[in-house]
């Protein structure tokens, strides 16, 4: 298994609009398989501080996601949402 934890900084005049893209990502990801879990979570100190949690089979299930049409229509509109981004993977140990 392979968690993804994708961290952005949304700019405070855009988070509505970040709000409506991500609802859709997170409802079609999880759709697809091999999504273990896959959820949007709002910083409680920072409102405009969101952060996806990703849990994956394997690598091969990652990189469908990242070819699926929902995923290439909506992440690149994210770029003129957000002051910053991180995004790690990570393996349990």
């Amino acid at each position: 298994m392979i968690t993804i934890v994708a961290r952005s900084i949304i700019k405070k005049d855009k988070v509505e609009e970040f709000r409506k893209l991500a609802e859709e990502l997170v409802r079609e990801s999880q759709k697809e398989e091999g999504c273990i879990s896959y959820n949007l979570f709002e910083d409680i100190k920072e409102s405009n501080a969101f952060t996806f949690i990703e849990e994956w089979k394997d690598m091969e299930a990652i990189e469908k996601h990242n070819k699926a049409v929902h995923f290439t229509t909506i992440v690149p509109k994210f770029g003129d949402l957000r002051e910053e981004s991180t995004v790690n993977l990570y393996k349990r140990v």
